[in-house]
Order: structure tokens, then sequence, then C-alpha cells
């Protein structure tokens, strides 16, 4: 099994990925009520999102914090939602892929987890998110 290397291996991640989401008992409902039957535009920030996590290319410029605080307001996230977030993640990134920078794709995933789990918490009691 080779590594991700490219652009190409992100985006099948990434694909793959939101195929088993959308999908999921646990989350699936709430990708579709966000974003609908249209994934033109959520997918391709993910692709520049990740491009930009795993080999630090510039073009990612949204707010996953803030995007995902949005969200909690209207669909109140807890932690299955983020176990589940993570448990797909991980299934997916082992299935297509085994190498270093697959294994910094499921500890950044873990890492992004916990910081937007800890900042939504924060903004449901009134703490500064910033």
């Amino acid at each position: 099994m080779n590594d991700i290397t490219n652009r190409d291996d992100i985006v099948l991640l990434v694909n793959s990925f939101y195929d088993d989401v959308k999908k999921d008992e646990t989350i699936g409902y709430i990708f579709h009520q966000i974003i609908g039957e249209d994934w033109s535009h959520h997918l391709p920030v993910m692709y520049q999102f990740w491009n930009t996590v795993l080999f630090g290319e510039a073009g990612y410029t949204g707010n996953p914090v803030r995007k995902h605080i949005e969200l909690d307001k209207i669909i109140p996230l807890n932690e299955k939602h983020f176990t589940r977030w993570y448990e797909l993640w991980i299934q997916t990134v082992d299935r297509l892929y085994d190498g270093e920078i697959a294994e910094k794709a499921k500890e950044r995933a873990k890492a992004m987890l916990q910081l937007i789990s800890m900042k939504i918490q924060w903004a449901r009691e009134g703490k500064s998110i910033l």
C-alpha cells in the first residue's frame, strides 16, 4: 500500500471518506442537512484544506473552528459525533494508505477534532474562541 503523496491522493481520500460519511447513521444526517445533495462546493474546500494540512501548500483560507461553532448552533455537536467522524477518517486512511503522511493525516485529524471540540464548548460557555 502506498502513502499519500499528492493532491490526487487527497482527492481520493476525501471522496472516499465522505462517501462513508454520507451513509453513516451517526453523522450522515448532519452533512445531509447542512450540505444537502450538492457537494460541489464542500469537497474542493476539503481537498484544499487537507492539501494545506498535509503538504503545507497555500490555498486554504477558511476557519474550521468558526464553521463548526456556527454548525453547533444549528445542530448541536457532541462527543459521539466527533468520535464517529474520527473513526471513519481513520478507517478510510487505513483502507487506502500506509506511510508517514497517512500517519500525519490521522494525527492532524485528531488534533483538529480536539481543538474544535474544545472551542465549541468554550463558545457554549461564552468564552473567547480566539
